[in-house]
């Protein structure tokens, strides 16, 4: 919504006619201009609003000429937000395999690699809808090296991954046998040559289009290190971005910070950005909605400062999500500190089996740790934050 409502307002100022639009987000409100519709979308698994709103976007694209310019707004979640199937495949196949890629363990390239193939949107689709007008993609990023076919599943660029590269995504996650059968069919079929492939630069499509990257994750822990020096902290932006396991990332966090409580570090600000992962078994939907991956990062984090004891008197510690929402749960985050994991055993839960179990976000709700989910507007990773 700001994003399009700051388009809206510079071609006003420009005196460009704006015929129309959607806008989709994960919360709905008024549209910023008369012949805009606002729609919301499904976050993190694409559901019947993504689906809607797929659709809708089809109707708008449909008739455009070359002397039209399309505005493509784009940001992280979008993936999900206007998540569809191609034809000939069904929207629970989708949904299916969007679930388990979210439980998989892989990164956001590698799942994002997969998820564009069977996306009405993705791969560059949306740029061959929009053609031949002039279209411009500006993105938000939410991934590592602001890759423009990786953010949002790549709608306006060609799809750098070949069936190949999908195949082995798949297969190195066990998880090609569990995709429906159908997306199983659709990968061999082009790996065969009998199914047209995803449209490659060659496309005469992609010359109508630029696209370029208007603000990141670093955009974020700069802010968070303003805000931290004006409330007169000393502020260090950690460079080794955050991946990997987030229970891992978490530990070594949680490290950090008490080996510079040990060097008598205090008023100071550590930050990190980035993205971790969190690999789960079972069942998808419980494991979905047991915690995301800034509460694993912090609950581990809360073990590392609890068995420290005395030694983590001071030190707190911030995981969350810019867009404000943690996973498939009601909070974009949690606080933690040295004393949260003897808080969650009074209250009658085991933080070392929740955090085994990827339950993080009944741990941390009993200890009164999480920070309740709330729109942000945008979508650069997440954030963690320790303060000494």
């Amino acid at each position: 919504m700001p994003m399009a409502a700051a388009t809206v307002n510079s071609f006003l100022h420009s005196l460009h006619s704006i015929v129309g639009g959607v806008v989709v987000s994960p919360a709905v409100g008024p549209a910023p201009y008369p012949t805009l519709v606002a729609m919301p979308g499904d976050h993190p698994v694409p559901g019947p609003r993504s689906f809607a709103a797929a659709a809708r976007i089809g109707e708008v694209t449909a008739g455009r000429r070359g002397n039209d310019v399309a505005v493509v707004l784009m940001s992280g979640g979008a993936s999900s937000l206007i998540g569809a199937p191609l034809r000939g495949m069904s929207e629970t196949d989708l949904t299916t395999l969007c679930e388990l890629l979210l439980g998989s363990g892989l990164d956001i390239a590698a799942m994002n690699a997969v998820r564009k193939r069977f996306s009405r949107w993705g791969a560059g689709r949306l740029a061959l809808a929009l053609a031949p007008a002039a279209t411009h993609c500006l993105a938000v990023s939410d991934v590592i090296g602001d890759d423009l076919s990786v953010i949002g599943s790549g709608p306006c660029v060609p799809d750098t991954n070949t069936v190949g590269d999908v195949l082995g995504v798949l297969r190195r996650a066990n998880l090609f046998t569990r995709i429906p059968q159908a997306q199983r069919d659709y990968l061999e079929g082009v790996s065969r040559g009998t199914i047209p492939d995803t449209p490659s630069q060659a496309h005469p499509a992609f010359a109508h289009v630029t696209a370029r990257v208007v603000g990141n994750n670093r955009a974020a822990i700069d802010g968070v290190a303003a805000r931290a020096r004006a409330g007169g902290l000393s502020a260090d932006i950690i460079d080794t971005r955050l991946s990997g396991p987030a229970a891992l990332a978490g530990e070594t966090i949680a490290r950090r910070l008490l080996d510079a409580r040990a060097e008598g570090a205090t008023g100071r600000c550590l930050i990190w950005g980035g993205e971790t992962t969190v690999a789960l078994g079972g069942d998808r939907a419980a494991s979905l909605s047991g915690g995301g991956r800034c509460q694993e990062l912090a609950l581990a984090a809360a073990r590392v400062l609890h068995d420290a004891g005395d030694a983590s008197a001071g030190i707190t510690l911030v995981a969350a999500g810019t867009d404000g929402r943690d996973g498939a749960t009601e909070a974009s985050g949690a606080v933690v500190d040295g004393a949260t994991w003897q808080a969650i055993a009074a209250a009658g839960h085991d933080p070392a089996r929740s955090l085994a179990a990827h339950e993080s976000n009944g741990a941390l709700r009993s200890a009164r740790a999480l920070i309740p989910r709330r729109e942000t507007g945008t979508n650069v990773n997440d954030v963690v934050i320790g303060i000494l």
